[in-house]
């Protein structure tokens, strides 16, 4: 049987050729789920691991909805937590939207706002950071009276980063009558609340983490206490790899990591919400075209990173959660590729590291560290203490050694969200695993 294609879920031909002209001709699972209800105009909440092709999901339908020649501009606009993440979203549907004769831009904050502004009130589609936004509309050029379509990306990270207030302001500019897609990686808490005060009578649709994101990687869990992680580091770094990202808690550490990687004679450059637009922008252009191959970035920073050629993710602090955890091991093994994840455990975080673990369904990799401890009293289980030791094994889930085989096909990517969550109890829900 012949696979179902984007032309098959109702897309435009335009827009069709323009994917195929990309490399993209077969849909992704939530792809599939999303943009036939997008184009019948419904709202829609979604939950997607990241790099699943969620960009795509509600981009090349959103196009579809929009009439170049209608009045007022602009037509859509899509909120994003990070200007990493609304460059990313821009910089993957530029070339649909020009198939459509339709025009798009970023609103972020870090550079010149007058031009900014030109542009936003030109364009049919606008991707903007909650913040500057809110600076355009202050100054009164823009307008959102025209705004048929609303998507809120990664809408549980921008009530994390304090932005409830000015997404608020921003949904009460724009028409009541309008379409909304809601984006999140939970839908419970606040998420959920939000997600049912800006959506009617939407449908939810989840493509679950545990097969799409966790299964590509091969999860590795380094027995190593803080004072040699920087040693060990560096092994990992001069092993064979492609670009790789380390994940630090916060923006002094990242600073500070890659100084002492300078040290050990290791170029490496970090990202992080203290550093300019220009430096955050060049730091990721180094990385992407591979002149410095290791990038330190703090999870906030690392949001809408989607470059093609990370084989490796290693967590030199640990994640706080699983949601944070998947959300950085995202960044390799995406759409269809796998990749490498390495995680430094301590002693003094063994015990959450592994309980975090064991929610993700990769607590055998975790025991091949040697720090696994049974529930009932704490202790090392023989099994684990003689396999793992103090030292560190390869954890093999849907890889290969330490190391990661990566595909060389193009594939339908983007950078989205993920983790856990339901959908709306009042709309109709589906989920792909």
């Amino acid at each position: 049987m012949s696979s179902q294609s984007f032309a098959d879920l109702g897309v435009s031909s335009a827009v069709s050729g323009a994917l195929a002209k990309l490399g993209f001709t077969e849909p992704f699972a939530i792809q599939k789920l999303i943009i036939g209800d997008v184009l019948a105009g419904r709202d829609v909440l979604a939950k997607s691991p990241t790099g699943s092709g969620k960009t795509l999901a509600f981009g090349v339908p959103m196009l579809d909805r929009i009439d170049a020649n209608a009045y007022g501009r602009p037509s859509a606009l899509v909120l994003a937590p990070t200007r990493e993440l609304a460059s990313q979203i821009v910089d993957e549907l530029y070339p649909l939207a020009h198939a459509r004769a339709l025009k798009i831009t970023t609103v972020y904050g870090g550079v010149g706002i007058n031009k900014q502004e030109r542009d936003a009130v030109n364009s049919h589609i606008v991707v903007a950071t909650p913040g500057r936004l809110e600076d355009l509309l202050q100054r009164g050029k823009l307008k959102l009276d025209h705004v048929c379509l609303l998507v809120l990306d990664e809408a549980d990270r921008m009530l994390d980063m304090g932005f409830r207030p000015a997404v608020d302001r921003i949904v009460a500019k724009c028409p009541r009558e309008r379409q909304t897609l809601f984006l999140s990686a939970t839908l419970d808490g606040e998420a959920g609340r939000v997600a049912r005060e800006y959506t009617s009578d939407a449908v939810a649709h989840e493509i679950a983490p545990d097969v799409d994101t966790i299964a590509a990687i091969a999860h590795r869990f380094v027995a190593v206490e803080r004072d040699d992680r920087l040693d060990q580091l560096v092994r990992e770094l001069r092993a064979e790899r492609e670009l790789t990202l380390v994940f630090v808690r916060t923006k002094h550490g990242a600073d500070r990591l890659v100084k002492r990687l300078g040290h050990q004679g290791v170029k490496a450059v970090a990202m992080h919400g203290d550093k300019s637009q220009r430096q955050r922008e060049r730091a990721l252009s180094q990385f992407e075209r591979g002149e410095i191959d290791t990038l330190v970035a703090t999870d906030v920073a690392a949001r809408g990173i989607d470059v093609r050629d990370i084989s490796h993710v290693i967590n030199f602090d640990p994640p706080e959660d699983g949601d944070t955890y998947t959300h950085r091991v995202g960044r390799t093994g995406r759409a269809g590729r796998t990749g490498g994840a390495i995680t430094f455990v301590g002693s003094e975080n063994a015990r959450d590291v592994q309980k975090m673990a064991g929610e993700l369904g990769i607590l055998s990799e975790f025991g091949q560290s040697g720090l696994l401890r049974s529930e009932r009293n704490g202790s090392k289980p023989e099994r684990a203490a003689a396999a793992g030791g103090g030292g560190t094994r390869v954890a093999r889930a849907g890889g290969q050694g330490g190391g990661a085989s990566r595909g060389r096909s193009r594939s339908a990517r983007s950078g989205g969200g993920s983790g856990g969550g339901s959908g709306r109890g009042s709309g109709r829900r589906s989920t792909s695993r």
